[in-house]
Parts: structure tokens; sequence; C-alpha cells
């Protein structure tokens, strides 16, 4: 067993352990601490403590002594400083025109070394800006190259949540965060909602993915076969935190129900056709009713007796009503039998020849005008048609009145017609 203290330099920094060599430290205490950068200003966040040796990385380093009040001077003095020497490196940076963003500069306890952090895209060939810092500071200079979530991580910040950044206000170390973790949670897979203020994935997907694994073995997988207390259907929506899922139904489609895991029992896991030989509960159900119902019908069909046909009546011929005085009446009649068609008569033809002749001769017309006669064709006994009236001897010419015919329809009409006097057919 080895008793240690430990030990942080700075807020939400990480904490290292030490060998108190016999010191009683209570946590929040200022001490001076040996490491590898020199003499350093730390807190203890963890009083005296026994743990295992292989919990240890050897060789341990001691604390050297309590802080006195010279010792928080100094460190302000150092502070002051460091301003400064960002405003002349920023200077020398644009003077060289290097390709890198400075992000911070720290002063160690004792002032015997000088710290810069920077990021950059690619590696940069920082030569001629260490002389020039070194003839500037008089003292010892050292770039150190760091990444997007350390340049976070040291300059704080809020995130999208409104809180201050994770890194900066209490996370010691870095957890490695995969979009896994984001497809487990049933996260929005884009990129501006799962990313922090650095570019990378949010540190906090880490935080919660221990208690989705343990959800995601329990829960049913998407477009599973399941068993419901309402009948089999297929799993549409997972709710791993309220520990629901939603499933379609056969019996009904249209309409999914949300059962809890516990009421759910898995046939088939994920997609994949049905399983073979797979029989609800409602179909073994309804084949014992269908055979159960089989087997009375047979009984009951062995226990009838047999009934006698009934003799076949003659069949009934409905005849067409007779009227008569006294109302309908209705015979039956025996059929009639069909009487013999007759064949038909083929007339003789008569030869081929001028139509309208044999037409003519037929009719025992024998006139037949000639070419040069110009008077029209009429009947026997017909006098010729002419639209001129003829002017009579000694008298004028006067057109014929037409005669008027009334349709028998319109009785008004034939009234008025019969109630008129008849005119004399008198000479003028």
């Amino acid at each position: 067993m080895t008793e240690i203290v430990g030990i942080r330099f700075k807020s939400g920094g990480k904490v290292y352990f030490f060998n108190p060599e016999g010191k009683q430290i209570e946590e929040g205490t200022s001490v001076i601490v040996e490491t590898a950068r020199g003499l350093e200003f730390g807190q203890c966040v963890q009083s005296n403590t026994m743990v295992e040796d292989n919990e240890v990385t050897a060789p341990l380093r001691s604390v050297v002594r309590f802080s006195t009040e010279e010792d928080k001077k100094m460190l302000e003095a150092n502070r002051k400083k460091e301003g400064w020497a960002m405003e002349v490196c920023q200077q020398k940076i644009a003077d060289h025109k290097l390709d890198m963003k400075l992000v911070n500069a720290q002063y160690n306890f004792d002032g015997s070394k000088l710290l810069f952090f920077f990021t950059s895209d690619g590696r940069v060939d920082f030569r001629e800006l260490v002389k020039d810092l070194a003839s500037v500071f008089r003292t010892r200079i050292e770039l150190r190259q760091i990444g997007v979530r350390d340049e976070a991580k040291m300059l704080g910040g809020l995130g999208i949540c409104g809180q201050p950044f994770c890194c900066n206000r209490f996370l010691d170390d870095f957890q490695p965060v995969s979009i896994k973790m984001a497809k487990t949670q049933n996260l929005s897979l884009n990129p501006t909602k799962i990313s922090g203020t650095c570019g990378r994935l949010m540190c906090c997907l880490k935080y919660e993915q221990e208690a989705y694994e343990d959800l995601v073995k329990r829960a049913p997988k998407q477009d599973s076969f399941v068993e419901t207390t309402d009948g089999v259907g297929t799993v549409s929506m997972v709710n791993l935190l309220r520990e629901q899922a939603k499933v379609r139904l056969d019996i009904a489609p249209e309409t999914p129900r949300c059962y809890g895991f516990q009421e759910i029992q898995v046939i088939r896991s994920g997609k994949g056709k049905r399983p073979e030989g797979y029989e609800t509960q409602e179909a073994l159900q309804a084949e014992h009713i269908r055979k159960t119902m089989q087997q009375a019908r047979a009984q009951a069909r062995e226990e009838r007796k047999p009934v006698a046909p009934a003799t076949p009546k003659a069949p009934f011929r409905r005849e067409k009503s007779r009227l008569s005085d006294h109302g309908r009446e209705w015979e039956n009649k025996e059929p009639k039998e069909a009487k013999p068609q007759k064949e038909p008569v083929e007339r003789a033809r008569e030869p081929k020849g001028n139509q309208k002749e044999l037409r003519e001769s037929k009719e025992g017309k024998g006139f037949k005008p000639s070419k040069e006669s110009k008077e029209p064709r009429t009947r026997q006994g017909q006098k010729p048609h002419s639209d001129k009236p003829k002017r009579e001897e000694g008298g004028s010419s006067k057109p014929q009145e037409k005669r008027r015919y009334h349709h028998r329809g319109h009785g008004k009409n034939n009234q008025k017609q019969s109630q008129l006097p008849k005119e004399d057919k008198g000479t003028e």
C-alpha cells in the first residue's frame, strides 16, 4: 500500500498523485510540488489516501512544502507577465508569416521557463521564432502544438446546452467518442447537432452510453415479429427511455399500439420471413373450435332418422289469362302441337329488259310519249297541270283559292270553322 495525495494545478485540470512525505495535507490546501517542469504551485483536492501499488505510476514525486503569501504574490506576477508574452509572441508570428494560431502562454512557478501553446493544420517550422522570443524574454522558450479539444479546454466557453464546457469545468481527461454512440441513442446524425464548439463530437455522448447499451439489450429490434396480448404484429418504433415499442398488429395494421418490453414476446428478431410452422394462439383456438363443430355435426347426422322422399308432382304450366264476364280464369291445358311450316314458293323470274316498259304493259298503259311532244305526261282522264292560271274569255283572271286543311287533332280550330256561316257561291 502507498500513501498519496491528489494535486490539481489549474481549474478543471487533471489530478496528479504525489507523495506527501509524512505530511498531513487537507483538501483545499495550497502546496509547492516538484514536477518535470520544475517547481509548481498546486492545490490539494484529495487528502492522504492509501492505494494499491499497481494503481500508482512510479517514481512518485513528492510534495516540497506548504505555500506562503510570497508564493501567491509570485503566482499573480507570473499571470500578468503571461498577458504581455502573448502580445509579443503574436507580433513575432505575424512578422515571420507562420500559419499558426496562438492559444495560451504559461510561466512556471519560479519563472525559469515560458511555454506557448498553439494550433495548426500541419507542421510548422518555428526555429527562427524561438530565437527571437528567447532574445526578448531572456528565459527558456518552449512551443507546444495542441489539438482543437485541448484548445477548447484551455479557453473555455458555453456549449449548445447553455452550460460551460465540461472539459473546462470538471473533465480530467478526454474520453473517446464515436458516431455509433449517437446511433445507439437515436440522435440526429446531423453534424451541427451532435458536434461541440471545437468541431468534434460532444463529450456528453459518453455519459449515458452505458445506460443505453443496457436498454438496447432488453428492447426488441426494429421490424421484429413479436407476439402481444392482442395478437401478433411487427415492431415499427422503439422508445428506449420509456421502454415501450409501437407494434403494427396483423388485425389492425393502420393503428399501431404501444406495449412495454415486458408485454412483448419476440418471435423473430429484426427483418426476415415469418418462422415456418409458427401458429398463433388464436389460430390454434380457431382450429380446435372448427374440429369440435365438425364432430358435433357428424354426431347429429347419425342420430337423425331417415325421412321418406316426397312423391314428385306434375309440373304446373301456367297459360295466358282469358278474360270473361266473371273475371280472369286460369286453365291448365296440354301443350298445343306445333303447326307445320309452309315451304317457301319460288316465283318465276321475269326476263330482263326495260323494267319501266314491262311495268306499264302490266298496268295496261300503252301510252308512250314521243320525243317531239313537249306536253307533260299525265294519267288517263287527268288534265295537264300548269302553274299559271288560264285567262277566261271576257273575264278577269283570278288565282284560285287554296284549300285549307286542318288537322283533326286541334279540336278548337275545328269548332270555330264549323260555327262560321257558309258563303254562297254566287256569280258577281
